[in-house]
């Protein structure tokens, strides 16, 4: 059996934290023993210690730009001890034969694989098209050959990070992957969630899911929203996810626009929610319209899944999922006349969110499941 040590950045449960969550729940224990880093506490590491994962909390190394202020360097330094400290009682105990960092983010994985001689597998989530030094330092990281392999989430963030290179074999591409749900979610429970939380009745609910910062595109379906509040009075956007602890001034900026709008009857924000298929279940138009790539998409995913239509950006790894005009549409990144009308002829039109929804449900179940996903990284964790 192989000692895999799993180092990732956070333990919340959004797109990296659950794909790393899935991968463990499924992974081959009787071939491999996975023993998890994480940052801190949280839902991520309640998560995987039901899974009877060992989890532990140590500094990951997270590279940023304040990081290099007289103040961040000390502490860096004071992390990196506590960091080595960990992982070398770690591997005395359980003697890795493979580190996984899961995203770029983290460090401590790499720099110690390095020095002790361990394979190290980066498992990339991220495409980082600025600032343009932090791009550069992430690919000389990834083309060392202390990182014995790396793992991309798409074809997108695939084509970004080796246009660095010259020709490369030591990679592979490996989509996400979801469980899918078995069809238990009642109607009562649908239409409990759609009066309670989101407070509707027969309106057409737009829904964007998903963590609240600037790139998601938030403000842009807010301003595509009250332009069709103005023509479909049987709408309600929800908003569902929370902002990073030092980012609440976006959450602050959002409501400030939907009073200024005056359409606070018509739009709402709800935190982050554990029980996400359930959620879909109750939306009736999934919208994922990313100011930059996504290097993956699993919102859209989980959308697909609960067989309801996308309207997304066509850039990033989004391109990859969603099928144009036959799951939902994809339209210019930015162009918010092209998200009116895309949602438009959804909301005007019940049969096609329907027949979408439906052929989104079988391209996910067939494309990303979860076996597929863990099939293709136990292959590489063979190697």
């Amino acid at each position: 059996m192989k000692s895999i040590l799993f180092v990732h950045q956070s333990a919340e449960l959004y797109g990296s934290d659950k794909t790393l969550l899935l991968l463990l729940k499924h992974i081959n224990k009787q071939k491999f023993c996975p023993i998890v880093v994480l940052p801190n506490d949280g839902p991520l590491k309640k998560e995987l210690e039901k899974e009877n994962i060992e989890v532990f909390i140590t500094p990951v190394i997270k590279l940023h730009r304040k990081m290099f202020t007289p103040t961040n360097l000390l502490l860096l330094l004071n992390h990196f001890r506590q960091g080595f400290s960990t992982l070398n009682k770690l591997h005395k105990k359980y003697r890795f034969e493979i580190i996984y960092s899961n995203t770029l983010a983290v460090l401590i994985g790499f720099l110690f694989a390095r020095i002790k001689g361990i394979k190290h597998i980066w498992h990339v989530h991220e495409i980082i098209e600025s600032p343009k030094l932090v791009s550069k330092i992430f690919s000389f990281l990834i083309s060392r050959r202390s990182n014995f392999f790396t793992i991309y989430n798409s074809k997108a963030t695939a084509i970004f990070w080796e246009s660095f290179f010259g020709e490369r074999k030591n990679y592979i591409i490996v989509s996400n992957g979801l469980e899918i749900q078995s069809n238990n979610i009642t109607t009562n429970e649908i239409e409990l969630i759609r009066k309670k939380m989101f407070e509707v009745e027969d309106e057409i609910v737009i829904g964007l899911v998903g963590r609240i910062n600037r790139w998601k595109g938030q403000f842009m379906l807010l301003e595509a929203f009250n332009d069709l509040i103005k023509k479909h009075s049987n709408l309600k956007l929800i908003f569902v996810g929370s902002t990073t602890d030092n980012q609440q001034h976006i959450i602050n900026e959002l409501n400030s626009k939907i009073q200024k709008y005056q359409i606070e009857k018509n739009v709402k924000i709800i935190p982050f929610q554990s029980n996400i298929n359930s959620i879909w279940k109750a939306i009736d138009i999934a919208v994922v319209p990313s100011i930059e790539p996504e290097p993956f998409g699993l919102v859209a995913v989980e959308a697909m899944l609960a067989s309801k239509p996308v309207v997304a950006s066509n850039h990033g790894g989004l391109t990859e999922i969603i099928d144009h005009q036959q799951t939902g549409f994809l339209i210019e990144p930015n162009n918010i006349q092209e998200l009116i009308n895309a949602i438009e002829k959804l909301i005007n039109d019940k049969k096609l969110r329907l027949d979408m929804g439906q052929k989104g449900y079988k391209r996910a179940a067939e494309e990303f499941s979860i076996q597929k996903h863990v099939s293709k990284i136990e292959k590489v964790l063979a190697d």
